[in-house]
């Protein structure tokens, strides 16, 4: 999959769930929870040791797209490019992480807070941004605010967003997804309970079809 596809890919499904978890071997049976309920990505973040192999697990399940995301430096971007990521998501905007990415062929998603950080991604040849942390900086209105001088640009929030307030941010078309991680509890993953998962999934994609088709 080229890196454009893998941002397509992104798109089509509208949901991307922020995955943090504790034991590496549950990635698998995660991403076919997720898979059959209607969500085939996932950003597994590095913020635990068990994230790089949890990657390398749900990489491996086919028809799934696993990413990887709180990715910080050019040494984690070739970490998880050699666990199988198909894109990879960062919380700010790093030169070297994005020149690295594009070496080892990954698409990246840049983290953006304010209208400087995202010229400057746009500078840098980026379409697709994340927005972090969207709720603390105004939530859909913000969104609004930003798509003005940047019409071309399309952002995916993340950080506040939940299963209340992500109709909001699906209605407008700048938004190319939602990040989030309410339907992939940390507390349900370690228990192995993928069945509440794949439901909260199913209920998720209800949310985000819903929601598109209102827009």
């Amino acid at each position: 999959m080229t890196t454009t596809d893998a941002v397509a890919e992104l798109e089509r499904i509208g949901i991307v769930p922020v995955v943090v978890l504790d034991d590496a071997h549950h990635g698998a049976a995660l991403a076919e929870a997720l898979l059959a309920g209607g969500i085939g990505c996932a950003e597994f973040t590095l913020r635990t040791p068990a994230g790089l192999g949890a990657l390398r697990e749900a990489a491996q399940v086919e028809g799934f797209l696993a990413g990887a995301g709180t990715v910080l430096d050019a040494a984690q971007v070739d970490a998880v490019a050699e666990a199988g990521a198909g894109f990879l998501v960062s919380p700010g905007f790093s030169p070297a992480v994005d020149g690295r990415a594009r070496a080892r062929g990954i698409a990246a998603v840049p983290g953006i807070a304010t209208a400087t950080e995202l010229q400057r991604a746009r500078e840098g040849g980026h379409t697709h941004v994340k927005l972090f942390p969207a709720g603390t900086f105004g939530g859909p209105a913000y969104v609004d605010a930003l798509a003005g001088p940047f019409p071309d640009m399309r952002i995916l929030p993340s950080g506040g967003v939940s299963a209340q307030n992500a109709a909001a941010y699906l209605e407008r078309t700048t938004v190319f997804a939602v990040s989030g991680s309410w339907m992939v509890p940390r507390a349900a993953i370690a228990a192995g309970d993928f069945a509440a998962i794949r439901k909260l999934a199913r209920a998720c994609r209800e949310l985000h079809d819903q929601a598109r088709s209102s827009a």
